[in-house]
C-alpha cells in the first residue's frame, strides 16, 4: 500500500493548514496516511555551527525517515509575513542538509490556506519556485481562501473549492 505524508506547515496547535492537509489526505483512497505535526520534532534553529558541532538532531533523522519512506506528500503551507512559517522553514532547512532533494521527486499536492481572501498566495508562489529545485514533483496546487468561512465543522462547505480539491486529489492519486 502506498504511503502518503501530510504536513501542515505551521507550529500552531490549531493549525488550519494542518487541518486542510489532513482533510485532503483523507480523500485519497487506498493509501496509508502519516500525519506530520511539526511540534513533534524538536529541531534547534538551523545553524551550520550546530550541525558541525553536534551533527543531525535525532528528531531530524526521524523526520527525514518519514519523508524517505513516503510515496507522496500533501503539504499545506501557512503564510507568515508573506513567506513560510519559521517552524516549516527551519524543518525544511534541516532536511535539505540531509538530502538536497528534500521531496525526492515524489508526487506532491501543494496547498496553502489562511483566514484571508488570498489564501496564502505569497507563500504558494515561493513554494512553486523553490520546491522543484528541492525535488518537488508538484502534481497540483491550490490556495484556499477564507478558511474559516469555507471549512466548517471539519468539511469544505464551498462547493467550488470542494470540487477543486477533489480534482486535485484525483490527479494526485493517479500519480502515486
Amino acid at each position: 500500500m502506498k504511503k502518503v505524508l501530510t504536513i501542515g506547515g505551521s507550529s500552531s496547535k490549531a493549525s488550519i493548514n494542518k487541518k486542510l492537509a489532513e482533510y485532503t489526505g483523507q480523500m485519497i483512497k487506498d493509501v496509508e496516511l502519516n500525519h506530520i505535526d511539526l511540534n513533534d520534532y524538536e529541531l534547534p534553529l538551523f545553524s551550520i555551527d550546530i550541525e558541525k558541532e553536534s551533527g543531525f538532531p535525532d528528531d531530524l533523522v526521524r523526520l527525514n525517515n518519514q519523508v524517505e519512506s513516503s510515496d507522496g506528500f500533501v503539504v499545506s503551507l501557512a503564510e507568515h509575513n508573506g513567506a513560510y512559517s519559521a517552524a516549516f522553514k527551519n524543518a525544511f532547512d534541516w532536511l535539505s542538509r540531509m538530502e538536497s532533494k528534500v521531496w525526492r521527486n515524489k508526487p506532491m499536492l501543494l496547498l496553502s490556506t489562511s483566514p484571508g481572501a488570498r489564501g496564502g498566495q505569497s507563500v504558494m508562489e515561493i513554494a512553486l519556485s523553490r520546491f522543484p529545485r528541492n525535488g518537488g514533483n508538484i502534481i497540483g496546487y491550490s490556495t484556499f481562501p477564507s478558511f474559516n468561512e469555507n471549512f466548517v465543522d471539519g468539511e469544505i462547505v464551498n462547493p467550488v473549492l470542494k470540487e477543486k480539491i477533489k480534482g486535485l486529489v484525483s490527479d494526485f492519486s493517479e500519480s502515486l
